[in-house]
């Protein structure tokens, strides 16, 4: 008997499909699920698969992406037209990427086109006001910051889009893996700031599609 339910009826219920957590899970029950899926022929995504199950899947679906940054794994990688997304994604600096790519990842598997602004931190702030143009032609923001996690405020005194702020587990001891950043954001001036658990790509991303789909703005797919 199978220890699992999917649940097929999420995307009807509230507007999209189920996104598997892997972190705990064995290869050989992820390996059960991802057939199901193929079997109903739908597309599945998985957030937190280890490199090792990660190499058994990717020998079982040959057509499948994992991007071992961010450690999501989805069964096919749809074809987007990024030049007509309405989110951007921004990070302070590469140490960011895990939490980029996965909110990259999830926005790909909902069919959703991002666009990544990489590496405008506030250490180098002039990269990110030499941008304030492309960043106010997104609907909404999401923006991934560590260390002191300054990057949301100042991005939230700057642009009037709805912002999702991911603080990141990166920095030194006193970032305190990343509940420090966590604190400034949940403590930021700027005006209404979400603000995601640390780490939590997956989050900002679906928050982001939420937003999106109640606003009545257009998901363009490709």
């Amino acid at each position: 008997m199978d220890d699992y339910i999917l649940d097929l009826n999420r995307e009807n219920r509230i507007g999209f499909p189920e996104v598997i957590f892997w972190a705990n899970k064995s290869s050989e029950r992820l390996r059960r699920i991802f057939d199901d899926y193929e079997v109903l022929g739908k597309n599945a995504l998985a957030t937190r698969v280890q490199p090792e199950k990660a190499a058994v899947l990717l020998e079982a679906y040959p057509d499948s992406r994992y991007d071992d940054t961010s450690q999501s794994f989805v069964l096919h990688l749809n074809e987007l037209a990024s030049t007509k997304a309405n989110i951007g994604i921004i990070n302070a600096g590469s140490s960011d990427l895990p939490a980029v790519n996965e909110a990259c990842f999830t926005l790909n598997f909902l069919e959703t086109p991002a666009t990544r602004i990489n590496d405008v931190g506030v250490a180098g702030i002039h990269r990110l006001l030499d941008r304030l143009d492309e960043l106010r032609m997104f609907k909404i923001l999401v923006v991934v910051a560590g260390f002191e996690g300054a990057l949301p405020s100042v991005v939230g005194g700057l642009l009037p889009q709805p912002i999702i702020a991911v603080p990141t587990s990166v920095g030194y001891r006193a970032a305190q893996s990343g509940r420090t950043a966590l604190n400034a954001m949940l403590s930021s001036c700027a005006n209404g700031i979400a603000v995601t658990n640390i780490d939590n790509g997956y989050g900002a991303a679906m928050a982001a599609f939420r937003i999106l789909k109640q606003t009545g703005k257009d998901i363009v797919k490709q």
